[in-house]
């Protein structure tokens, strides 16, 4: 991805010792955001003075992007395991998406989920609303609260409904 300015916070969690590895360019840590280490359940706190807030569960692999180098993350690239983002709406931030290898979501203010696995991503909004697409195709889908879609390499987004107890697993897992 040229010109983008990759923030690699592919932090891991060992025995409740959190290890972060940051590039060690000058813009590598967001100046406007702060990272903080949770043990119950284990995952990290990364919250911006805009107000956004992502919680990450253990084992999650990712990489925040500031593509105009100004603090703010506008994306995350997650491979592995989950994050929750809280993103409260007319902050004016622009768009902020997560990238996945299955899907591409994008909100400007709410709270959602998305779970990576080998095989899917899975996204599910708890507030607001949130756009979801292969990142190969042009076709997506809005997701609406308790709303989720699993989204495979191939095959039609479905919309659906969640049952509660899906919802409060996923939710469970950042401390919800």
């Amino acid at each position: 991805m040229s010109g983008a300015h990759r923030l690699a916070v592919n932090c891991q969690i060992i025995a409740a010792v959190v290890i972060c590895i940051w590039p060690t360019s000058s813009h590598a840590q967001p100046r406007d955001c702060e990272v903080t280490a949770l043990t119950d359940p284990p995952g990290d706190l990364l919250t911006c003075r805009d107000g956004l807030i992502i919680r990450t569960e253990r084992g999650s692999t990712y990489q925040l992007v500031d593509r105009d180098h100004n603090g703010q993350p506008e994306r995350v690239d997650l491979s592995e395991r989950g994050l929750l983002i809280e993103l409260p709406p007319g902050r004016g931030r622009p768009r902020f998406q997560i990238n996945t290898p299955f899907a591409i979501a994008s909100v400007r203010g709410t709270i959602w989920a998305v779970d990576v696995t080998a095989s899917r991503t899975s996204v599910f909004v708890q507030r607001g609303a949130v756009n979801v697409r292969q990142p190969t195709s042009r076709r997506s889908v809005m997701l609406q609260a308790g709303e989720g879609v699993d989204v495979e390499s191939s095959g039609v987004l479905q919309v659906k409904r969640w049952p509660s107890d899906r919802v409060a697993s996923l939710l469970a897992r950042f401390g919800r």
